[in-house]
């Protein structure tokens, strides 16, 4: 049962409603030729980032996929700097050489997107690895879709994280299409994901993935279990991205009566009606974070707009051997 203030749930609706103008700006700059390169938006999915991200301490591990903003902007990273990366201006998360796939910020820790489906699997159980050998109580939040389930990493790092207890949680994303294939043509058991889970001794839960409170509060029973030294979790979260898979997607093997109703469901739509109806916050404070954000959005377009180009020495910066 969630124990939360005003202000924690006009928190969660500020996040989600950046999260989505910052999506919009983006898929409106990449028009534009501003934003290059792949671009994979968050549109639909801002509530499994802001519920599950909501529900960690700030000396938690998050790592993530290709699919990064909304995790980046729901850990508190700088919008800012954030669409100066996509801009791929030297002032940017990752100083302009990342781009929209490999956002990063370890102050925050923030330890990636990845572009690799999986790859970042392996990757998350060493940040637990290291938090175990310390002894530290802290916990890492691994997210992935539902293709990264059929990916050898994913069933070694599930597999690993069991036997060695790790702090761990397994967030699935289960939009129901990896790019443009159905789960159910690439699984037999297409219903479920979390069961998976069950083979290696994992506790394991489902959550919808369009209800931000329900997300946070399974995140944080699953989070209470892991610091609890009881080993791994997983949750899987259901979910519709209302664009493509990525910009250059038109997703026509989609039908209109399907993202329809997907967006009946639309987080952005549902909790505001629910802050309202239940007494929680007026529209009128609502409007007010929707005026600030949009000058958050403004403020950053701007900022990523006059920064500089990364300067040609900068290549042999940042990288294992020169």
């Amino acid at each position: 049962m969630l124990n939360m203030q005003k202000s924690e749930y006009l928190e969660l609706y500020r996040k989600m409603y950046l999260i989505r103008r910052f999506e919009e700006s983006c898929g409106e700059n990449y028009s534009r030729g501003l934003i290059r390169g792949f671009l994979h938006l968050y549109t639909g999915e801002e509530a499994i980032a802001v519920g599950s991200i909501s529900a960690l301490r700030e000396d938690d591990f998050v790592v993530t996929h290709y699919r990064d903003h909304g995790h980046a902007i729901a850990r508190g990273l700088d919008p800012s700097a954030l669409m100066a990366e996509l801009f791929g201006k030297r002032t940017g998360v990752s100083r302009g050489k990342g781009g929209s796939m490999h956002l990063f910020d370890a102050k925050k820790n923030f330890m990636g997107g990845h572009a690799i489906v999986g790859a970042q699997l392996p990757l998350a159980a060493g940040f637990a690895l290291a938090s175990q050998y310390r002894n530290q109580d802290t916990v890492t939040v691994v997210f992935f879709g539902d293709g990264a389930t059929n990916q050898g990493t994913f069933h070694e790092t599930m597999n690993l994280a069991s036997v060695w207890k790790l702090p761990i949680l397994f967030f699935l994303e289960n939009n129901f299409y990896g790019m443009g294939t159905r789960v159910e043509n690439i699984r037999s058991n297409e219903k479920s994901f979390s069961n998976l889970a069950d083979g290696y001794d994992i506790a394991s839960s489902q959550v919808d993935g369009m209800d931000v409170l329900a997300v946070k509060e399974t995140t944080e029973e699953a989070i209470k279990k892991i610091r609890q030294g009881q080993g791994p979790c997983f949750i899987e979260a259901t979910t519709f991205r209302f664009q493509g898979h990525s910009v250059a997607d038109p997703a026509k093997y989609r039908n209109e009566k399907e993202v329809e109703e997907w967006k009946q469901k639309d987080p952005l739509i549902t909790f505001p009606k629910y802050l309202t109806s239940e007494g929680i916050a007026t529209q009128s404070e609502m409007n007010s974070i929707i005026n600030d954000i949009d000058q958050i959005l403004d403020a950053a377009i701007r900022f990523a707009h006059e920064s500089p180009e990364p300067d040609l020495k900068e290549l042999n910066n940042d990288i294992y051997a020169s």
